[in-house]
């Protein structure tokens, strides 16, 4: 309380300084004249009576100083008189002034603005109970190392393993929820029972799933999330106990979650399901895996510890697991920050994956999900297998493996378009992780430290600097051409980092934009212009049987072919242009088998499905829109699958086969098609096979494809109320056209945030570069104004001096451009991974950066240049 009460008479002082220092110069004006008085009296004039008086009290101003010399300053006082010296100077030299407080403004808000996002998204800590000790387990295949695990490897991992003190499953899909106004998208998550203990999480109201309520006969419970119980019952206690439909379930409320719970991998999730879908199938695969170590086991320990119970199972299961199976361990966000569905993300290594805002792309392996019941119910209507048969027999018996397929694709084809309503893309995540973003005390403690960092550094790199040989050498030169030529040199010095800087990043969001522009020319194997698409899901419970699928696809082509400027209309379980899953194995028939994994992207369309497209046919024929289940099975291949699997042959007329499957279930290849673009469009065209829908048994839910003959986007409302009115039970969404699919996709969108984020820091380091090099010359026109003064007296010319000026500038540009080169080079080399079709020696954007930096530069350079060419000798003269 003392220091604080003498803190406040020190500001109080300060404040009425001004009436000090009035008082002190009326105390100074009276003695004055008193002295002049006497020397009046002495007989002196009027003017020397007052000059000797002056020179008796030493000066007024220097008895001033001195007073205020021995006179104890207050901090606020001393603190006053620097800034209104430090005015004064920048006063003296506005255009520098402006320039350097604008560059410290850019680049400190630029600093601040990195360290936020850092701060969100690596070291503001997890919302989870000892996070360093979290892992997510993957499947991992040869085709890469994040595939979905089945539910008996699941239960073999949790088994078996020594390194995990929990093991527990998720997965990433949504639902859809009955309200009175009908069937929506709702986007959730299904767990397996000890997840959020896992995590270390536990509800803000109600309780936490209970042990074994994951089980397919326990009763059906959910957690919301804290948004979704504010938007849905307006925070109200009352809604635990509620019970909510979701895909025909009804769900009971039992526990809400924490404010700041989110798990990345899942959000947006409203709704948090106990998993009940306990499949028997190993070949089926659609649940992520989630761990907590055990005290002092490494990551490279559980990794080899999964690796081996793999290998073990491959031995065991040789049918399902045969496929090089084996398991990937990653860990939390703070050992990588990569999206792992990326070529430069994290594939074939272990370990360096983020846990926290982790961006997963659905891949199922060899085979698609699986839905056991419907799987069940359609075999035994077939009659090829028993109602009393074990899982073991049912999986591996002569029969089953299509009818396992089929059904496994039925609910893939679910799984994966709920995906894409409620599932998070890449733009989802980001703000995601966005909505993280804030003045936090992280951000405001860092925001004053950089700022004091940058004073200090600003105020004692000079002093620090400039040696007693300068000074010297200053005061010999007369004193005021020291510290402008050690400013002159530094701030050269800190301009060719600028413009190098600048070069870089420019080179950098030259080239992402340049892939960028690249990946929207590839050719998707279609006609884009006028495809409207959008997905339609019809309730299992009244579309259960197969007739009555089949008589829905019928209906819903029939009535939307019949409206006006549709062109066609087609169906299809997977849309092009998406995350290239759902595949299948075959077999080439009459070939040897050697235990080859043949395996390509697997489709069901509709018999006019390529019309609709505007696909290329290379060989052979379309489909007949009447085969059916009752004719001969067929088969449509892509170039990628005839040159892969029939290298120098004619595949048309060939017979393939599913892996297992039996002799009549053959498909003769009946055509081959140009690539559609199945999966991103920065990877390779996949090998892909088409077969027609009606012949395998269909399930209630495909995406619509309509070739209109008038503007797509407005025919996306008519082709979702047409089908309402088919049937209002039945659910349209994630409707698009052709072109805004290929547009954001999350190649495209990873590419143009890419871009876009580079290219901002881009602009800002241009801008940076151009107003430092503008500050420079300007400060050197300044400092050389008598000179220039002398020059123009001595006869130079208006062009003289602008050549000067300029010339200095250009030394700075290519320097500056030279060493920016070398260094684009090397960053464009160390992120090739995120170009697409470019160099990172691409000549073009190399010159082109050049010369729009250089251009920028010298058009910086020539205000300060004009200036000392508008230079008056005669006022300069005069002013020396």
């Amino acid at each position: 309380m003392r220091k604080l009460r003498a803190w406040l008479m020190r500001l109080w002082r300060c404040s009425h300084r001004d009436l000090h220092e009035q008082e002190f110069a009326e105390e100074i004006e009276t003695h004055l004249q008193m002295h002049i008085e006497d020397n009046l009296r002495s007989g002196m004039t009027a003017e020397e009576a007052r000059r000797q008086a002056i020179l008796k009290l030493g000066g007024v101003e220097t008895t001033k100083q001195a007073y205020r010399e021995n006179s104890s300053l207050s901090f606020g006082e001393a603190f006053r008189q620097d800034l209104r010296y430090s005015i004064r100077q920048l006063r003296k030299s506005p255009g520098f002034a402006v320039s350097a407080v604008l560059v410290l403004t850019l680049g400190i808000g630029a600093t601040i603005t990195i360290f936020a996002f850092v701060d969100a998204a690596l070291i503001k800590p997890l919302p989870y109970r000892d996070p360093s000790r979290l892992v997510v387990i993957f499947g991992s295949i040869p085709l890469g190392p994040k595939y979905h695990i089945s539910f008996p490897d699941y239960y073999d991992y949790k088994k078996l393993n020594k390194v995990f003190s929990s093991f527990e499953v998720y997965d990433t899909n949504g639902f859809m929820i009955r309200t009175p106004s009908g069937s929506e998208p709702a986007p959730g998550a299904k767990v397996s029972a000890g997840f959020f203990r896992t995590l270390g999480v536990t509800p803000v109201l109600g309780r936490d799933f209970l042990p074994g309520e994951d089980k397919p006969s326990a009763p059906r419970t959910v957690l919301l999330s804290y948004d979704a119980w504010q938007k849905r019952y307006g925070g109200r206690p009352d809604a635990l106990g509620q019970t909510v439909n979701l895909g025909g379930d009804l769900n009971t409320i039992v526990g809400i979650l924490p404010r700041n719970f989110h798990f990345a991998p899942a959000e947006p999730a409203d709704f948090w399901a106990a998993e009940h879908d306990e499949s028997p199938c190993r070949g089926c695969h659609w649940l992520f895996g989630l761990g907590r170590l055990k005290d002092g086991v490494s990551i490279e320990t559980a990794a080899a510890d999964m690796t081996s119970i793999a290998l073990q199972l491959e031995k065991q299961y040789p049918d399902s697991n045969r496929v090089q199976r084996r398991c990937s361990v990653l860990t939390d966000r703070r050992h990588c920050w990569r999206h792992p569905s990326h070529p430069s993300g994290t594939a074939g290594r272990r370990g360096t994956a983020p846990l926290h805002r982790l961006r997963q792309r659905r891949q199922p392996a060899a085979g698609a999900h699986s839905e056991p019941k419907a799987r069940d119910r359609r075999a035994r209507r077939s009659g090829r297998i028993s109602r009393s048969s074990p899982p073991a027999v049912r999986n591996r018996g002569n029969g089953s493996r299509r009818y396992r397929h089929r059904a496994c694709l039925a609910s893939s084809q679910r799984r994966d378009a709920t995906c894409h309503s409620s599932h998070p893309s890449i733009r989802t995540r980001w703000h995601a992780l966005s909505a993280g973003i804030g003045l936090n005390s992280h951000v405001l403690i860092f925001a004053f430290a950089v700022s004091l960092f940058t004073g200090l550094l600003f105020s004692l790199t000079p002093s620090l600097s400039l040696s007693l040989a300068e000074m010297r050498a200053g005061l010999v030169e007369g004193g005021r051409t020291a510290a402008g030529t050690l400013w002159r040199r530094l701030g050269s010095r800190l301009v060719v980092i600028e413009l190098a800087t600048a070069m870089v990043l420019l080179v950098g969001a030259g080239l992402l934009a340049k892939s960028f522009y690249r990946l929207l020319q590839v050719d998707p194997g279609l006609q884009p212009d006028n495809l409207a698409t959008l997905l339609v899901d019809a309730p299992r419970q009244t579309y259960a049987k197969e007739e009555q699928a089949i008589g829905l696809e019928h209906q819903i082509l029939e009535r939307v072919s019949a409206l006006p400027g549709i062109s066609s209309v087609s169906i299809a379980n997977k849309l092009p242009v998406g995350d290239g899953d759902t595949t299948t194995t075959f077999r080439v028939v009459g070939r040897p088998f050697h235990g080859e994994h043949n395996e390509v992207a697997y489709r069901q369309v509709s018999a006019g499905y390529f019309h609709t497209l505007q696909a290329r046919l290379l060989k052979g024929r379309y489909f007949a829109p009447d085969e059916d289940q009752t004719k001969p099975h067929v088969a449509i291949i892509n170039r990628s699958m005839a040159h892969q699997y029939f290298p120098g042959q004619d595949p048309v007329g060939m017979r393939i086969n599913y892996d297992g499957a039996r002799p009549e279930d053959e498909m003769q290849i009946v055509g081959v098609i140009d690539n559609i673009r199945e999966g991103p469009l920065d990877e390779d065209a996949r090998a892909a096979m088409y077969i027609p829908f009606e012949q395998h048994i269909p399930w209630a839910f495909y995406s619509l494809v309509a070739r209109t003959s008038v503007d797509a986007e407005s025919m996306l409302p008519v082709l979702a109320s047409t089908i309402h009115q088919i049937d209002p039970g039945l659910v349209t969404f994630v409707a698009a056209t052709m072109n805004q699919r290929i547009h954001d996709s999350p190649a495209a969108y990873l590419h143009r945030a890419s871009a876009s984020l580079v290219g901002a820091f881009a602009t800002l380091a241009l801008v940076l570069s151009a107003v430092g090099l503008y500050g420079v010359i300007a400060y050197s026109v300044s400092q050389r104004t008598r000179e220039i003064g002398v020059r123009i007296a001595l006869g130079a010319q208006r062009s003289t001096i602008y050549q000067l000026v300029l010339r200095e500038a250009a030394g700075l540009i290519g320097f500056g451009i030279v060493i920016g080169l070398l260094g684009s080079i090397a960053a464009a080399t160390s992120i090739r991974k995120l170009l697409f079709g470019t160099q990172p020696w691409d000549a073009f954007t190399l010159t082109t950066v050049a010369v729009v930096l250089g251009v920028s530069a010298i058009i910086a350079s020539f205000l300060p240049a004009r200036r000392a060419a508008m230079v008056d000798p005669a006022e300069t003269l005069r002013a020396e």
